[in-house]
């Protein structure tokens, strides 16, 4: 009776005789686990693919635990997030990128109406206690990871309620407030941190004293002071900050009246200043940005740094926008602006090589305005630790924050290098991570250097067309100051927009290795690993044709040097 192999041929015998693999020369086949781009593009940290995996399987608190993994505040995060993780999809080149913040929104909003339990446990009674200075996105990020590297945390917040720029500096179009209200509660109920509101660092306490008490410091006292902005030394009498009109708007819901205003900045501030001034009732609202508008002639570094759907949403709502420009000159009536010149601006070489932006000299354009409202950054309020300051920002000494004092980290956008909400959180992860390192004896938290699986590693011809999922969005004449805008995506969306997900650099058990091998060199265990590791590679048999990795959809499988080891990147 004949005992069935692998594979047989015409004639009696098994082609197991047949050692092919002695024909390879140069390459041979090695699974390696890249990173998705959405992953690598994420400032929080966040892996995407591994919670849309864990919808995929029908599973979404399993997938929304993935995603607390790294980001504590995703119904935060869904709505204010410019969301880069899309604009690196490998899906756009397909047929559109990953609907990625609208299935998070969804994930949160979720987690929150039905009480999903965060995976963390109460750290022990005798366990280090560090001390985290603001009650913003960084420090909320910061005191949750605190619970999950097993340390207790005790947050020092000047003001009466937590939140920080979220609360005070994000209109509710954008970010409702029983949202952000029961999300940041569901985190701070966590057992093992502890909160002091109306606990300013200078005024109640000093660094000294928290440094003494507990086992680190982590500074994220956000950007509470606007810089100082002029032109040629001009300043209207009426100058109006951004960040302090928003600021007063959010706490008194009041703003300025005028006609035709000018907002200065490329920033998420200038976008929500010149749109609900719009809203106010301005005849004409124009924002000068330096940055360019997305679209072919610009390059990705240098546009305009908001949400992508606010662009949208302002220019739907007849928002101007004069992109590579800048205010050349005010023209004034006394100590009141009635005026700016505009002068266009270009990207040139300067003498240390790198590019610098220049203004065109007969570029000039007269615009009259009654009000122009600067949103050109914030800074830090150094009340309490001047010493660690440096031209407004704590400058770190390394990646993870670390400052000129033991055991003090800075995160947030106190650092100068961040600006978003996503990154600040990124910030409280990477700074309890490397603390928690420091306190074990151990070294730093090493960097994830994987390679990143571009489009051209796939192959996405095994992939349906599919299309996008939209979110409803509210008509423009139904845009008030306090409903939001975007909507809700759904739960049947959510889980289709899963489908969508390439899995870039992640075994789908396809099959599609074990399938096309001509030679059988590629077999299977028994038992199905989720990682891929259950397709083995038979050596003796391959003789490196390269088929397997070219007809892997995910970039999984890669032809690497024949003297090379396993699980090397390409």
């Amino acid at each position: 009776m004949a005992v069935l192999t692998r594979g047989a041929f015409a004639e009696p015998g098994t082609s197991l005789d047949f050692k092919t693999g002695n024909w390879r020369s140069t390459e041979k086949p090695s699974h390696y686990h890249a990173k998705a781009p959405c992953h690598a593009a994420c400032p929080a940290g966040e892996d995407q693919q591994a919670w849309f995996a864990k919808l995929q399987e029908g599973h979404p608190e399993a997938a929304w635990a993935e995603l607390v993994a790294a980001n504590p505040l995703p119904a935060v995060t869904g709505r204010v997030c410019p969301h880069p993780c899309e604009t690196a999809c490998n899906r756009a080149t397909l047929d559109g990128a990953l609907a990625i913040h609208n299935v998070e929104r969804w994930l949160g909003d979720e987690a929150i109406r039905f009480g999903w339990a965060y995976p963390v446990s109460e750290p022990a009674v005798d366990a280090p206690d560090v001390a985290i200075v603001g009650a913003g996105p960084a420090g909320i990020s910061a005191a949750y990871h605190c619970l999950r590297q097993g340390l207790r945390a005790t947050i020092y917040e000047a003001s009466p309620e937590t939140g920080g720029l979220m609360r005070s500096a994000i209109p509710r179009t954008r970010l409702p407030r029983d949202v952000l209200d029961a999300e940041l509660d569901r985190v701070l109920a966590l057992s093992g941190i502890t909160l002091e509101l109306r606990t300013r660092l200078g005024r109640d306490v000093s660094l000294d004293e928290l440094q003494h008490k507990h086992a680190g410091v982590l500074l994220a006292p956000g950007c509470q002071s606007g810089k100082a902005w002029s032109v040629d030394g001009a300043v209207p009498a009426d100058l109006h900050e951004g960040l302090h009109l928003l600021k007063d708007f959010v706490d008194h819901g009041a703003l300025p009246e005028a006609g035709d205003v000018i907002v200065h900045g490329g920033g998420n501030t200038s976008m929500d200043v010149a749109r609900l001034m719009k809203r106010s009732g301005a005849a004409s609202v124009t924002l000068v940005t330096a940055s360019g508008l997305p679209g072919p002639g610009t390059e990705p570094a240098d546009e305009i740094n908001v949400v992508p759907r606010e662009l949208e949403e302002a220019l739907e709502e007849g928002i101007e926008i004069i992109d590579h420009a800048t205010i050349n000159r005010l023209i004034m009536k006394g100590s009141r602006v009635t005026g700016v010149e505009i002068m266009s601006l270009r990207k040139l070489p300067g003498q240390d090589g790198r590019p610098h932006r220049v203004g065109f000299e007969g570029t000039e354009r007269v615009v009259s305005v009654d009000m122009v409202i600067p949103c050109i950054g914030e800074e830090v309020d150094a009340e309490g630790f001047a010493e660690l300051v440096d031209h407004g920002y704590l400058r770190p000494k390394d990646r993870l924050g670390r400052l000129n004092r033991d055991r003090v980290i800075a995160l947030g956008d106190a650092r100068g290098d961040r600006g978003t909400v996503a990154a600040a959180i990124g910030d409280g992860r990477l700074a309890v991570s490397a603390l928690a390192a420091e306190l074990a004896g151990q070294p730093d938290p090493a960097p994830d250097l994987r390679t990143e699986m571009k489009s051209a590693g796939l192959n996405t011809t095994y992939y349906d067309h599919l299309p996008r999922a939209t979110s409803p969005k509210r008509a423009v004449a139904e845009r008030t100051f306090d409903t939001e805008i975007e909507g809700d995506i759904g739960r049947a969306a959510a889980m289709a927009e899963a489908q969508r997900c390439l899995s870039c650099g992640n075994c789908l058990a396809c099959d599609n290795c074990w399938s096309f091998c001509p030679d059988n060199a590629v077999i299977k265990t028994v038992e199905l690993a989720l990682d891929g590791s259950h397709y083995l590679f038979d050596l003796d048999y391959c003789k490196g044709c390269g088929l397997c990795a070219h007809e892997c959809p995910t970039g999984f499988i890669q032809m690497v040097p024949e003297e090379a080891g396993a699980e090397q990147p390409a």
